[in-house]
């Protein structure tokens, strides 16, 4: 992990420069330094309120052990009766639609069978999330600063 503040980081064969904007830190990767994080909201179907306190706490645990299968890691996490917040932090390689959707499918099998009475009262039938989800990217600065960085990069001489 590269704290910002410090000098540049030296990665990759040729020796990149990676630069400390003003996020807090990065991940090192094999050829690559990142900070990547998504914040996901899951809305369960029908909008139903079947999320109960246990629940809420076991889907946790499933997202966390999930993530970590993943090469991911589950930063924060909240929900209530009908939703739940995830903020994921995950290496480059990983395709956020196939990780959300992994998330998705073991947390709704291990719910539904590990709660089954309580679901069983909300849903008829093998359901548990709505098939759309929330994703946003989130980091350490502003697309604003982003372009400011990328305008003050000195040009090549022709």
């Amino acid at each position: 992990m590269v704290v910002a503040g410090q000098d540049p980081v030296l990665v990759g064969e040729n020796h990149e420069t990676v630069l400390a904007f003003s996020a807090t830190s990065y991940n090192i990767g094999h050829r690559s330094v990142y900070s990547l994080q998504i914040h996901l909201v899951l809305v369960t179907k029908y909008r139903r309120r079947v999320i109960t306190a246990p629940m809420l706490q076991r889907l946790e645990d499933i997202f966390r052990a999930t993530c970590q299968k993943w090469r991911c890691s589950l930063v924060e996490f909240n929900g209530e009766a009908d939703y739940v917040h995830l903020l994921v932090s995950f290496p480059p390689d990983v395709q956020v639609s196939k990780l959300v959707n992994n998330l998705k499918t073991v947390s709704s099998r291990l719910i539904r069978k590990e709660f089954a009475t309580e679901v069983a009262r909300f849903y008829s039938k093998p359901v548990f999330w709505t098939g759309a989800y929330f994703v946003a990217s989130c980091g350490g600065v502003t697309v604003e600063e982003l372009k400011k960085y990328v305008e003050q990069q000195a040009t090549p001489r022709l």
